[in-house]
């Protein structure tokens, strides 16, 4: 009789969990033992993390698509502020300028040298004045314009030789080569201001694009609301390419300014010597009048 009660009650049982739908929590639970969270519980909180993981996923695809891939100096030019743009063409024009002055004025002192050169010898060479004008007739520069210049002066004071001494003469043809020596110096010293210039301002004016890029970055930074670093290092860069073009304006124009520099010292140096040279032929040609009028004053 037991026996027959106990499979009645399994029967009913197993008919009962049959019937229960899929899924369904069972009607009656064994106590959970304490300090562990029943499975229940915890089924909940993972369907509340996937929309978030899915948020998240959405936005970091949203800001790859709209940052910049091209971080090529070109890129970054193409990218940057208008201001910045402005900024680099400004620098990328003065650097041109630097390297033609170079090449201009690298030729005009090899050759300003070496006509000098060419009358300091013919000047050293001849014994007379009109020895030299020989000589330097049919080259220019300003060393013919020196020997030139004090045929000139002794001519216009050839009437006055037999009264009075030739200090005067002296003086007046010191005065004259000492302006073709300015203008000459001048003339040759031409286009260096404008690199000195150019090697002063550059490093500035490309700190101003940088301070100027980076202050769009950090606005963009503040509209995005982000601080990923991927959506910071595009305008850093952008705008730090402005300071590097400014010192590679810069460091050449400098670099170019001390030489030529250097190079008109050396040309006015030799200058000097070839209008030495001419008051010394000025100086010979007044003691051989001396010696050739004893009764002159």
């Amino acid at each position: 009789m037991a026996a027959l009660v106990a499979s009645v009650i399994l029967s009913v049982g197993s008919a009962t969990a049959q019937e229960q739908p899929a899924g369904a929590a069972p009607a009656i639970e064994a106590p959970a033992a304490p300090g562990v969270v029943p499975p229940a519980t915890m089924a909940p909180a993972q369907p509340a993390s996937q929309p978030r993981a899915s948020a998240e996923a959405g936005t970091s695809t949203a800001m790859e698509l709209t940052l910049p891939h091209d971080l090529s100096p070109w890129g970054m030019f193409m990218a940057a502020d208008i201001i910045v743009k402005a900024v680099m063409i400004g620098l990328a024009f003065a650097s041109l300028v630097t390297w033609t002055i170079w090449l201009a004025k690298s030729l005009e002192i090899f050759g300003g040298k070496l006509r000098i050169r060419r009358a300091v010898r013919a000047i050293g060479d001849a014994a007379t004045l009109k020895q030299a004008s020989r000589a330097l007739d049919r080259s220019g520069g300003p060393g013919a314009l020196l020997v030139r210049a004090a045929e000139e002066e002794t001519a216009l004071s050839a009437g006055a030789l037999d009264h009075v001494s030739g200090d005067g003469l002296k003086e007046r043809v010191t005065s004259r080569l000492s302006r073709i020596e300015a203008a000459a110096s001048r003339r040759m010293s031409r286009g260096t201001g404008v690199l000195a210039t150019i090697g002063s301002t550059a490093p500035f004016v490309g700190l101003f694009g940088t301070v100027w890029g980076i202050m769009n970055a950090f606005i963009g930074i503040s509209q995005a609301q982000t601080t990923n670093l991927a959506v910071v290092a595009p305008g850093i860069a952008e705008a730090l390419l402005a300071t590097a073009m400014g010192l590679v304006a810069a460091i050449p124009a400098v670099v170019i300014y001390n030489v030529f520099a250097r190079s008109i010292v050396g040309y006015r140096q030799i200058l000097a010597d070839a209008s030495a040279g001419v008051e010394r032929l000025v100086s010979r040609d007044l003691d051989f009048r001396a010696v050739a009028s004893p009764t002159a004053e």
